[in-house]
Parts: structure tokens; sequence; C-alpha cells
């Protein structure tokens, strides 16, 4: 790898987990094309908000593989290209086996696998493509997936959303290891509960005091605690932990 700056794009990242990696990776010098998918002004405020110069705002529905390979298209274009892929957009929902209607469980499965699994196994292939044929080369490029501790721990109410992210686990173990001899490294990382918006419902909630106390110190991530370690396996020192899922929980369940 050299040392010439690196361009990353970071999906999902106009708040949360994601946006928290798009501050870290500037931060370390890369140029960002921050990703929503129609939140655009609350993307183009964290790519604002980002140190350094030359970063963007791409927008898109990853699920849609035509709308993937374009977001693609736009990071490389505008960044010139793209070394660094952090695939972090996901869904939540909730399906209660017991509760859910037939047709609710159906379209439930299908939008949080589409999003989940396809979405980064899509734009995945799209950045491999690109970097199999840029005059440098492949080598040192780095994919790195957000995984879940649902996918271990288990998620009772949103068996989809557990199921996906396992799923990306495995997707993650097997590029892993097709890719690696092509100098392109890929790894994980597996949060617990993270303090973000889409979590708050349930941290200020009558469960909150139970989800802290899962973990023995008392609390749960800030999205900063997965940002760091995101920008460690972006980095030139990371290419051995290929193949790796960081568990990333706090202590809250250990396998």
């Amino acid at each position: 790898m050299t040392t010439a700056r690196r361009h990353a794009l970071v999906t999902g990242a106009s708040r949360g987990i994601g946006a928290a990696v798009a501050a870290e990776l500037a931060a370390a010098g890369h140029a960002v094309a921050v990703h929503c998918h129609a939140a655009t002004a609350a993307a183009r405020a964290v790519a604002d908000a980002l140190p350094g110069d030359g970063h963007t705002v791409v927008s898109g529905d990853l699920a849609d593989p035509d709308q993937a390979a374009a977001v693609l298209t736009a990071a490389v274009t505008a960044l010139g290209t793209v070394d660094v892929l952090v695939n972090n957009a996901g869904i939540y929902t909730e399906q209660p086996i017991t509760s859910t209607s037939y047709a609710d469980w159906q379209a439930a499965w299908r939008r949080v696998i589409d999003v989940n699994l396809h979405g980064p196994a899509q734009l995945t292939w799209c950045l491999v493509d690109h970097l199999m044929y840029r005059p440098q080369g492949p080598r040192g490029a780095r994919i790195i997936n957000i995984g879940s501790r649902g996918a271990y721990r288990g998620e009772p109410d949103a068996p989809a959303y557990g199921a996906s992210k396992a799923a990306v686990h495995a997707l993650t173990q097997s590029l892993a290891q097709s890719l690696a001899p092509h100098g392109i490294t890929v790894t994980a990382v597996a949060p617990g509960f993270v303090a973000t918006e889409l979590a708050e419902p349930m941290l200020t909630g009558p469960d909150g005091d139970a989800i802290r106390a899962q973990s023995p110190y008392g609390r749960v991530a800030d999205p900063s605690d997965i940002a760091a370690a995101v920008a460690w396996l972006a980095s030139d020192r990371a290419e051995w932990a290929g193949g790796a899922v960081l568990d990333l929980n706090g202590a809250s369940h250990l396998r």
C-alpha cells in the first residue's frame, strides 16, 4: 500500500454509526463519500462538518441493483477512486412470529434481506469490479461490513435482522478468502447496542436500564466506539485481520 490519500465510501452515513465512521476516516486523512438513501440534507450536513476537503454526498437505495451500481459510480466520479468501502447501511424491523401476519412476515423478510444483505453484496461487487480495472490495481483496498451481536445472541422479535447480519458475517469471511490474493482485505464488526437515534426509544424507555446492564461496563456503545475500530480496520496495519468479525459489545455477549 502507498501513503497516498485514501478514498472511502461509507453507506448509511447521514447519522449514527455511519456519520461517526465518516468523521473518523476523514480525521485520518480520507476523502469520504457520505451515502444516504434519501436524507440528502442530513448527509450534506455530515459531509460539510468533516475535517479536510474533497468530501461528497451520494444517494440511492442500495437494495436496488441499478441504484447500488450508480452509488459506486458516483463516489468514484467524485473522489477519483474508492479504496475503502464501509457497508453500514441497514434497517431493523420487528416481526415477532406469533403476532405477525403471513403477508407482513414475507414483506419484512424481503425488505430486510434486500437492504441488509443484498445491498452490501451488490455494492461490494461493483467496488471490486472498479478495483480490478483501475490503473493502480486493487492492492491495499479495504471492505468493512457492519454486522451485529444479534447474529450470535439472537433477535427474537426481529429474526430477519438477526439472520441478515449472520449472513453478512458469512459473506465477509467468504470474500476475505477470495479477495486476499488480490490484496483486498475484508473484515466486519459486530456491535451490540449503540446509542443512536434508532436505539433512543429503547434506551430511554422502561427497558433502558436492563439494556445498559447487559454490559459489565454499565452502558451501551457510543458511535465513536464503533468508528474507532472501523478506522483501524481501514488502516494499512490491519491486513492480517482479513476475515475477522470483531465483537464490539462491551463484553455483553461472549463466544
